[in-house]
């Protein structure tokens, strides 16, 4: 699947077929009904006796042809192929059921990083206890129980008890509330999300809280047997003084962030106010770099931190150009890898789609490339730069704490014979109604996204090392697209570009 937006194109074509489905059978519907009250008219005629031979002869025909025409309907069967076809049409562009899981973990990620409470989103509502909303939409989308019993049922099936008792909790509320009324949606029901926060409960050690919710589904299902046996299986644990005190869940950590506390806490505040000896190396200017090339339209630079230097580069590209980038990268975008020893592969902690682009690909790229140059002074001809990178972050889309430059000789960055990446330019396609800040974790700073801006940092020190004060993070997108294009530079080539220091620490 593409993206969110794909999706909801296809959702529209199935919303058109369905408007003609429900058109057609409502018309159908209709004669149905007339034909109903018209034989339900002659049995409650006590004149209509089948002693008359023309009543005799039409029930005769009704019961032979009439009623399997009726029942076996030639337009019922179109109209419901029609709508069978409309489903075949997009079919391909149907998320499945990678893209479902990967939607509910998503959630999880925006409840964890930004605090919120699974009710407030389960309600519409995305708010810290306490804070003000870190985004109102114009319109609340409330989740179902399904929804909700779907989101738990994610965490259930991977072990994750910690997300899945407070989804779960809300799915069996949600529940409980319209228990009796059917919907036509729903795939669950009350008794599924008491069994699975049943289980969930006893795995977490809150046995006396298994024990009720099991009993509490008994009574929807008496004769279930399977939890009939855990019912008597908790009790007998109580009994002998098992499970009497429940152990406090703790929240996974799949990826073994260590710096995650710092990372989510950024994220969650607005933009840093910097120290007053960061404010001195602060400021604003227009920038030439010397360059002809930005002579009659500087650069508008933003120093957004001095160590590590951070420089944000305002109105770098246009709308256009921007929308270009994004419809060259669209049709090849596949799922982020990351280097893991000397191979590259998907991972938990990057979760986006990504495409390359060569500077031969369209004019745009390469005036870009162009302009890239004349902003850092630095040579990016292959193979001393990467080919131009579009990401796409879409539903919840992170990139959790990393640096840009290699930290091992073994990395793939090595394959291209031209050194470590000396040099971040990060290009933001896009805006977002919230989240997706770009957060710099040891240097306790963020930078949130500025549609068209170019962010610039140094990864390697003078001396040739990395600038550990550059691990940075993207931070889930809360709500909108991100796009963003990576330009990544490497060292070799930059001899004389950025010549090494005096200072051999430097």
């Amino acid at each position: 699947m593409l993206s969110v937006r794909a999706a909801l194109g296809a959702e529209r074509r199935l919303l058109r077929r369905l408007r003609s489905y429900l058109r057609d059978e409502s018309s159908r519907l209709r004669l149905l009904r007339r034909f109903y009250e018209k034989v339900q008219a002659l049995h409650q005629d006590p004149e209509a006796s089948v002693d008359n031979p023309l009543l005799a002869f039409s029930l005769i025909k009704r019961l032979h042809s009439d009623w399997p025409n009726v029942i076996y309907s030639d337009e019922a069967t179109r109209n419901t192929q029609e709508l069978h076809a409309g489903l075949r049409e997009v079919e391909q562009e149907l998320p499945g059921a990678e893209d479902l899981e990967g939607a509910a973990r998503a959630l999880m990620r925006l409840q964890d990083v930004y605090g919120l409470s699974v009710r407030g989103l389960a309600s519409g509502v995305f708010q810290r206890a306490g804070q003000p909303p870190l985004y109102s939409p114009g319109r609340r989308a409330p989740l179902s129980a399904d929804d909700c019993f779907h989101v738990g049922k994610v965490a259930y099936d991977t072990g994750d008890y910690y997300h899945s008792i407070a989804w779960l909790e809300e799915a069996v509320s949600l529940f409980r509330l319209s228990y009796g009324s059917w919907n036509l949606e729903d795939r669950s029901s009350l008794e599924d999300a008491l069994d699975h926060l049943a289980f969930s409960y006893f795995m977490a050690g809150n046995i006396s809280h298994a024990l009720s919710l099991s009993r509490e589904f008994l009574r929807y299902d008496p004769r279930n047997q399977r939890v009939s046996r855990n019912v008597a299986k908790y009790k007998k644990l109580l009994e002998t003084g098992m499970g009497t005190s429940a152990r406090p869940l703790q929240r996974p950590n799949s990826t073994r962030l260590q710096s995650r506390d710092a990372y989510e806490e950024l994220c969650q505040r607005p933009r840093a106010q910097a120290a007053p000896e960061q404010l001195l190396h602060l400021g604003c200017s227009y920038e030439t770099n010397g360059s002809p090339f930005l002579l009659l339209q500087p650069a508008k630079k933003e120093m957004v931190w001095s160590q590590p230097h951070v420089a944000l580069y305002h109105d770098f590209i246009t709308d256009a150009e921007a929308e270009t980038i994004k419809g060259l990268a669209g049709p090849w975008l596949q799922r982020s890898v990351v280097a893991s020893g000397e191979k590259q592969q998907k991972a938990e902690y990057r979760i986006s789609k990504s495409a390359w682009l060569k500077d031969t690909a369209d004019p745009v790229v390469r005036a870009l490339e162009r302009r890239m140059a004349a902003l850092t002074g630095l040579d990016l001809r292959p193979p001393y730069a990467e080919h131009l990178q579009v990401v796409n972050y879409g539903l919840g889309g992170h990139y959790e704490p990393h640096f840009d430059h290699a930290t091992s000789t073994k990395s793939p960055l090595y394959r291209m014979k031209s050194g470590n990446r000396i040099a971040t330019i990060m290009i933001y396609l896009s805006a977002v109604e919230a989240g997706g800040s770009t957060a710099f974790i040891y240097a306790n700073f963020s930078v949130p996204v500025v549609k068209n801006a170019a962010l610039f940092w140094w990864n390697l020190r003078r001396n040739g090392n990395g600038d550990g004060d550059t691990l940075h993070a993207g931070c889930p997108v809360l709500a909108g697209d991100k796009w963003v294009a990576n330009k990544w530079i490497h060292e070799h080539g930059q001899e004389f570009r950025r010549p090494c220091s005096a200072d051999p620490l430097d």
